[in-house]
C-alpha cells in the first residue's frame, strides 16, 4: 500500500525537526553560489584542470545512498549537475544527508571531476541546506498527468515538464520579438488605463469593478483600441500597446476572459500598407519565436513565408451557403442558421447572424498558407471604415490560418457623424438584450470631433502563439482561472 501524503509530510517534518536540533537553519537567506550548474559544465576543463573549488545550487532531482558514499542530481535554472558524497571527506556531516529528500534545495561546494561513466560530477567537500521541502514531487507521490491537475497547480506541471517551461521560454521570446520589431518601425509603445468609463473597442460583456477612493463603478477594458486611436487624434502618428484586456464570456480552447493582446494604429497608412506590413510583422516574429516559418498545427503544416492571398468574404460566403449577402434578407440568414443547426439569440442582429454562420466556413481556410480575409459587411464592424467602392463593406481584413483568426485589422473609421450613428444602432442591440453590444462613448466621439487622420489600425493575441504552439489557449497561460 503507498503511504498516505500526510505521513510523508510528518516525515519530513521530523527530519526538519532534526536539522534544526542539529543547529542547522533549514532555510537560510543567503548562498555563496558562484557557479550557475551550465557555467560549471561548460567551464569544466579548466575548472578540474586548476582543481579550482566552486559553489553550485539546485533543487534535488535524485538522490541515491550506497553505503559510505551517496549520488545526487541538483536542478537550478539553467541544468542539472551530478553530486558526489563521500563519508570519508565530509565525516560527520555525511550523517545529515538521511534529512535531505528529493525536492529539497542544497548549496555544494567542491572540485570537479568525471566518474568512470564520464559523467562530469562535482566531489563534495561541503554541502547545507538551502530549504527543506515537506511534500514530495509528483513523480514520487501521484504523478501529474491530468491536464487540469496541471494547470491548476501550474507550478508543478513547470517543475516536473521541461516542455512546459520551455514552452513558456518561447512566449517571452513571442512578445520580445512582437515589441522590437514594433519599435523599430518606429512604433510608440504605450500603457493606457484597465478602468474605463465605457467599454469600447470590441463586442464583448465587460467586467465591473468598483473604486473605492472615486466611489464609482468602473468598466476592466475589452480592448485597447479607443485610447490609442486618441493618442493619433493627440498628434502620435504611430502607438501601440501589449496589455491585458478582459472579456466576461464563454471559456474554449480559443477564448479566455483575460488575456494579452497587442494592437497598434497607425496613421496615415491605408488597407494595402497594413498587409504588406503585417506580412513583414508575422514572418519575424514567427521566425524568431520558432525559427522556422513552417509550423504545425492542429493536423496542418501552414507555410507563413512569402506573399498571402487575400479571400472575398462576399464570395466565399456565397460559394459555402448560397446566400449572396447582397440581397440576403435578414429571414433568410435566420432560416439557414435553424436548418444548419447554428444556435443564435432571440435578439441577435444581421452582424451577429452572419458572424455564427461565417464561423463554420472559416475553419475550411489557411490550411496549408495564411489568407487575407477582406472585403466584411458593413453590419460586423461598427468602428470600421466603409469602402469607398461598395459602403456596404467595410474595410476590415482577418489573417486567417489552420481555420481560425489570428489577428484582425481595419481601415479605421475616422468620420465621426458616421461613428456616432453606428453606435447608436449598437445601443439599440443593446436595448434588445445583447450584452456584447458597444456602449455610445461621448468622450471618444468628441475626440473625434477635433479631427482624426486616416489611419489603419490592427490587434491579435496570444491566441495566435497557441496555436502555432499546436496548444489550447488555456494551456498557454501560466496561471489560467479555473474552476472550483
Amino acid at each position: 500500500m503507498s503511504e498516505r501524503i500526510e505521513d510523508i509530510i510528518e516525515f519530513r517534518k521530523k527530519k526538519l525537526a532534526a536539522l534544526k536540533a542539529a543547529g542547522i537553519d533549514p532555510y537560510p537567506s543567503s548562498t555563496k553560489r558562484d557557479h550557475t550548474n551550465q557555467e560549471a559544465l561548460d567551464n569544466f576543463d579548466a575548472l578540474a584542470e586548476t582543481k579550482k573549488e566552486i559553489t553550485v545550487v539546485g533543487r534535488i532531482r535524485s538522490l541515491r545512498t550506497q553505503g559510505k558514499i551517496t549520488f545526487a542530481h541538483v536542478e537550478d535554472g539553467t541544468t542539472k549537475i551530478q553530486l558526489f558524497f563521500k563519508a570519508d571527506n565530509l565525516g560527520d556531516k555525511f550523517a545529515l544527508l538521511e534529512n535531505f529528500d528529493l525536492g529539497d534545495f542544497i548549496e555544494a561546494t567542491g572540485v570537479l571531476f568525471k566518474t568512470k561513466t564520464e559523467e562530469k560530477t562535482l566531489d563534495v567537500s561541503d554541502f547545507k541546506m538551502l530549504s527543506k521541502s515537506l511534500r514530495p514531487l509528483p513523480s514520487e507521490h501521484y504523478g501529474l498527468s491530468d491536464i487540469e491537475t496541471r494547470l491548476r497547480q501550474r507550478y508543478l506541471d513547470l517543475l516536473m515538464n521541461p516542455e512546459a517551461r520551455g514552452m513558456f521560454v518561447k512566449k517571452s521570446k513571442f512578445w520580445a520579438s512582437t515589441q522590437k520589431f514594433m519599435v523599430d518601425q518606429g512604433f510608440l509603445q504605450v500603457e493606457a488605463p484597465v478602468l474605463e468609463s465605457i467599454p469600447g473597442g470590441a463586442e464583448a460583456e465587460p467586467f465591473i469593478t468598483h473604486h473605492n477612493a472615486l466611489d464609482r463603478d468602473f468598466y476592466l477594458r475589452i480592448s485597447l483600441e479607443l485610447p490609442l486611436k486618441k493618442l493619433i487624434v493627440g498628434g502620435y502618428e504611430k502607438v501601440f500597446e501589449v496589455g491585458r484586456i478582459f472579456r466576461n464570456e464563454g471559456i474554449s480552447t480559443t477564448h479566455l476572459q483575460d488575456y494579452t493582446q497587442m494592437e497598434f494604429y497607425w496613421a496615415y497608412a491605408d488597407f494595402e500598407m497594413l498587409k504588406k506590413f503585417l506580412q513583414q510583422m508575422y514572418q519575424y516574429i514567427i521566425q524568431e519565436t520558432f525559427g522556422t516559418l513552417k509550423i504545425v498545427s492542429e493536423g496542418h503544416e501552414v507555410d507563413w513565408s512569402g506573399d498571402w492571398e487575400d479571400v472575398d468574404y462576399f464570395l466565399t460566403f456565397k460559394k459555402h451557403t448560397g446566400l449572396d449577402l447582397e440581397t440576403a434578407s435578414d429571414s433568410d440568414l435566420e432560416s439557414y442558421a435553424k436548418k444548419n443547426k447554428i444556435k443564435f439569440e432571440e435578439f441577435a442582429g444581421r452582424g451577429r447572424l452572419i458572424d455564427l454562420i461565417f464561423k463554420k466556413i472559416r475553419a475550411e481556410l489557411g490550411l496549408n498558407k495564411p489568407v487575407f480575409l477582406v472585403n466584411q459587411p458593413l453590419e460586423l464592424e461598427p468602428l470600421a471604415k466603409r469602402d469607398p467602392k461598395n459602403p456596404k463593406v467595410v474595410q476590415r481584413l482577418q489573417v486567417l490560418a489552420y481555420g481560425t483568426e489570428l489577428g484582425k485589422g481595419f481601415g479605421e473609421l475616422n468620420d465621426p457623424i458616421d461613428q456616432r450613428s453606428r453606435f447608436e444602432d449598437q445601443m439599440k442591440l443593446r436595448e434588445k438584450g445583447d450584452t456584447e453590444a458597444q456602449m455610445i462613448d461621448e468622450d471618444y466621439l468628441q475626440a473625434m470631433e477635433y479631427g482624426m487622420p486616416p489611419l489603419a489600425g490592427f490587434g491579435m493575441s496570444e491566441r495566435l502563439f497557441a496555436v502555432l504552439s499546436d496548444k489550447s489557449v488555456r494551456e498557454t497561460v501560466i496561471f489560467p482561472p479555473m474552476k472550483d
